[in-house]
């Protein structure tokens, strides 16, 4: 479980997070996959409980992941600049959040993932995925390369951590 969790984080980083860091976060997960209570009573600082919609080994990846990696918002504006932030200043995006306000969630979305795609195209571009359950905010989502996108799916599907391509999973919700 340890592989899958370090290759995992290891993809959804993009490259944003030192190897040591994915390790320690995949070693903490996997303690608390393997003995939930054991990680709890070790760790009396972690503030989780059984009411939480997900697991404490996956509850312990989304809440380890630094916010340039995991992107939390309740609007579509809101996750574009946190990924505009997350990029720096000396990477030019060619969509603003504010041109995001009064066009609907599937618009907006799609006007978010054109941009990404356009970046890292030697790497597939980037591609918007819904990563696990979202739990004080509406989307919560991190960037994969595109070249990597299936292997991130299918690799939560092993782990039982929910990651889907974000412009996909909306259109399937809004046509339904």
């Amino acid at each position: 479980m340890k592989q899958q969790l370090i290759e995992l984080i290891g993809k959804i980083s993009s490259g944003c997070m030192a190897d040591d860091d994915i390790e320690r976060i995949a070693d903490e997960a996997a303690q608390a996959y393997a003995h939930p209570q054991g990680f709890l009573a070790a760790n009396p600082d972690i503030n989780y409980d059984d009411t939480f919609p997900i697991g404490l080994g996956e509850w312990v990846v989304v809440g380890s992941l630094p916010d340039t990696v995991i992107f939390q918002a309740d609007t579509y504006p809101e996750l574009l600049q946190q990924i505009i932030d997350s990029f720096g200043p000396d990477v030019p995006f060619n969509i603003k959040p504010k041109q995001l306000n009064k066009v609907d969630a599937l618009t907006a979305l799609n006007r978010i993932q054109v941009q990404l795609s356009a970046m890292s195209k030697d790497l597939g571009g980037y591609v918007l995925v819904n990563f696990s359950e979202p739990l004080d905010d509406e989307l919560q989502m991190v960037l994969v390369y595109g070249q990597d996108v299936e292997r991130v799916v299918a690799l939560g599907a092993e782990l039982k951590i929910a990651a889907a391509p974000a412009l996909e999973a909306l259109r399937v919700a809004v046509h339904v």
